[in-house]
Formats: C-alpha cells, sequence, structure tokens
C-alpha cells in the first residue's frame, strides 16, 4: 500500500509539473522578436499591451515577458440558430514587455 501510494503522488507530481511547464509554452506564440509576437496575439483576437523597457525600436526589440490578463468578453450573434450568446470569451489581454 506504501508503495502504491508513493507511485500515485510521484505519478500526479509530474503530470502536474508537465502541464505546469506546458500552459505558457501554449499562451505564447512562436517568434523571438516582439513585431511577430504581437503580430501573432493580435491575429488570435487578443488586446496587447506593450511595456518598453528600453528605448529599442518595436522592430528591433526582444520580448523579455509575457503575462496574461484578463479575459475579453462581448456578445455573440448566431445567425444560424437565431440566438445571441452573452459574455462569451473572445481574446484575452497580455502584457508584453519588450527590450
Amino acid at each position: 500500500m506504501k508503495n502504491f501510494t508513493i507511485a500515485t503522488t510521484t505519478a500526479a507530481a509530474l503530470a502536474a509539473g508537465f502541464f505546469a511547464l506546458a500552459a505558457p509554452a501554449a499562451a505564447a506564440p512562436a517568434g523571438g522578436d516582439a513585431t511577430d509576437t504581437i503580430a501573432a496575439f493580435e491575429a488570435q483576437g487578443n488586446r496587447v499591451i506593450v511595456h518598453r523597457l528600453s528605448d529599442t525600436p518595436l522592430a528591433q526589440a526582444d520580448v523579455v515577458s509575457i503575462n496574461p490578463g484578463a479575459d475579453i468578453r462581448s456578445t455573440v450573434q448566431d445567425h444560424a440558430n437565431d440566438r445571441t450568446y452573452q459574455n462569451t470569451i473572445t481574446g484575452k489581454v497580455y502584457y508584453v514587455n519588450i527590450r
């Protein structure tokens, strides 16, 4: 019984670690420079707030960190079924620090 408890606890810890590492990678689009990252977030319907940590032009800046903010909610019309869905998540706010 003791071995089963240890194995279960170890499996749960490894699974939690895997999901903790996978979530930030999924949230951040691929791309090293600031322009590509910002464009990728905006293409997905998100709003991006840029915090500049230096005077480097945006085209030459690198992303230092990305912090997710609040969800963007709005009303969505379903014309096929003649329904309206209120308070639907349509995007997210991301705070991007660049240098």
